[in-house]
């Protein structure tokens, strides 16, 4: 038995919290990762997991092994990835999550100059709408908009989404140009509704001093940001959405800008990451390049006198 091997295997199974994630995250057949189980538990002499038909919970005995193999694992990585630092090439497999417009928008254009730097990394980036579970879904690390409401992952900051109202000409025509966002109860707005919790987000705007928050009359709501953008160019109703995807709609005049004068607060974006990977060669020179990357781009950067709302929000 490959004693290291079977420690990865352990973890995992602990972290996915069955054999068959475990199996899929590893790329490994089940019966491997059952033999390997049984094999490190017959040489401990001590039982780590319960398996029942419907889940897999760790003992006692095994939750302290396990929170030694996370130091064991990770001290080796460590030594590992140091040549790898040394040597500036990190390699292997990286799964990372996005959201959609920003996967599309901003992240794929700019990855020649990432592969440029790090040939030997093999991505695989999920982009989606929906929160995915970093642990039971094996994603190395993701980018996410709003509050981060899981405290056991590691969080970096690094930038912010600026927000732009507008609406195609079409719409526009039929039902006219509101001048204030008061005027926007009496219109139709396209709305946006979270995938995780089914709540529709409420709409935004600053002018100075004055705030105004609230939910909008529509008569679509959606969950996906292509749908979301393809709604308001088709004249369904006014929409609310990141300004990096509306200025080149607004300069093809596709979508006219509404409500100028108005402002919505923006949102800031982090790469999150579990715990055990804070030591990965990969992971880091990721986290590196998305924030430098946010840092130049015009419409990820926060002004001065702006305010940060930190709260849900999936691009």
């Amino acid at each position: 038995m490959n004693k290291l091997q079977a420690m990865e295997v352990f973890v995992q199974v602990v972290d996915a919290g069955g054999f068959t994630r475990a199996a899929d995250n590893m790329q490994l057949p089940k019966a491997t990762v059952s033999t390997l189980i049984q094999s490190l538990e017959a040489a401990l002499k001590v039982k780590l997991l319960h398996r029942t038909t419907r889940q897999v919970t760790v003992t006692a005995d095994g939750a302290a092994y396990y929170e030694r193999c996370l130091r064991i694992l990770s001290d080796v990585r460590e030594a590992e990835e140091s040549l790898s630092r040394t040597r500036l090439s990190p390699s292997g497999r990286l799964r990372v999550d996005a959201p959609t417009g920003l996967a599309s928008e901003v992240l794929v254009p700019a990855l020649p100059d990432f592969f440029a730097r790090y040939p030997d990394i093999e991505l695989e980036l999920g982009s989606s709408d929906r929160q995915v579970d970093l642990i039971e879904e094996g994603v190395d690390c993701c980018v996410r908009g709003g509050a981060l409401a899981d405290s056991n992952l590691i969080a970096r900051r690094v930038g912010f989404l600026h927000f732009l109202t507008c609406a195609a000409p079409s719409y526009l025509e039929r039902y006219g140009r509101p001048q204030h966002p008061n005027e926007l109860l009496r219109h139709r707005c396209v709305n946006y509704f979270s995938s995780r919790t089914g709540k529709i987000f409420e709409w935004d705007f600053t002018r100075g001093d004055e705030l105004v928050q609230t939910l909008l009359p529509g008569s679509i709501a959606v969950n996906d940001a292509n749908a979301y953008l393809a709604a308001g160019l088709a004249g369904l109703g006014i929409i609310q959405t990141v300004r990096f995807v509306l200025e080149p709609l607004i300069a093809e005049g596709k979508l006219e800008l509404l409500l100028p004068d108005w402002t919505s607060a923006p949102i800031p974006i982090h790469v999150v990451y579990p715990q055990n990977r804070h030591l990965s060669a990969k992971v880091r020179v990721f986290v590196e390049w998305v924030a430098e990357l946010f840092a130049q781009h015009p419409g990820m950067r926060l002004p001065k006198t702006a305010r940060a709302l930190n709260t849900e929000f999936t691009l």
